[in-house]
């Protein structure tokens, strides 16, 4: 089972450990953001594990959305809760961190779902630099180096069917709408089995903090971010 090493299940709720998270961060969803890794003084777990844990719990279905609320630090016990197609992760205080809204037949076969949750967290992990540095560079903001904050919004998928076989993602579009220091990142993906399309998708991010673009400081930051990812290597 692909998440099994990854979370902490017991019968009070589950949690993830900041070794779980970084290790799900670098080695599955090859995503080598700072606030992963295991000694960050500002430490977060992915949401990609979130929204992959619910998939591989609840299942895949033909129309799902998730709202991403909030930041969940290592080691909290977390729980689901269920209302009518809503499925909430939130702590022992009520908080909650993600929401996920479900419709449609379900599909509940993990040879079929672990390889979506494999491509899908890949592409997502994936987003800087290759498809938001272009975009930086196209409206010449940036992220601020010294405080880089990008924040996982929403995501959604849409299935004309639900896959029965390994399914393959693919960008379709990229755009980014930029307010002052704010920038607002749409990244749309189709979802295909065989070459035929079965589906679509879109991830939302929230870019904070930015600043004019500086093609020396975003050169440093991808460099910055490429030996990262060549240590892990």
């Amino acid at each position: 089972m692909l998440l099994e090493k990854y979370v902490n299940q017991s019968d009070e709720g589950f949690s993830f450990s900041r070794k779980q998270a970084c290790e799900f961060a670098k080695q599955v969803a090859t995503d080598f953001n700072p606030i992963h890794d295991e000694d960050a003084k500002r430490f977060c777990v992915p949401g990609d594990l979130l929204f992959s844990y619910l998939l591989t719990r609840y299942g895949v279905t033909e129309q799902l959305s998730c709202q991403f609320a909030g930041m969940v630090a290592a080691d909290v016990l977390l729980q689901c809760k269920e209302q009518d197609n809503l499925i909430s992760i939130c702590d022992s205080q009520g908080k909650v961190y993600l929401s996920l809204q479900h419709s449609g037949a379900c599909q509940h076969d993990l040879a079929v779902i672990e390889p979506l949750i494999r491509d899908y967290v890949k592409f997502s992990g994936q987003n800087f630099p290759h498809i938001l540095q272009p975009l930086m560079q196209q409206h010449q903001v940036m992220i601020n180096p010294t405080r880089p904050l990008v924040i996982y919004e929403s995501m959604a998928l849409s299935f004309t069917r639900l896959p029965q076989q390994e399914v393959g993602l693919s960008l379709t579009n990229s755009s980014l709408l930029v307010d002052g220091k704010r920038g607002n990142a749409l990244l749309e993906f189709s979802l295909t089995e065989r070459g035929e399309q079965i589906g679509k998708g879109e991830k939302r991010m929230i870019l904070s903090n930015l600043m004019p673009y500086d093609e020396a400081q975003m050169q440093q930051m991808v460099a910055e971010y490429n030996s990262r990812k060549a240590v892990v290597r």
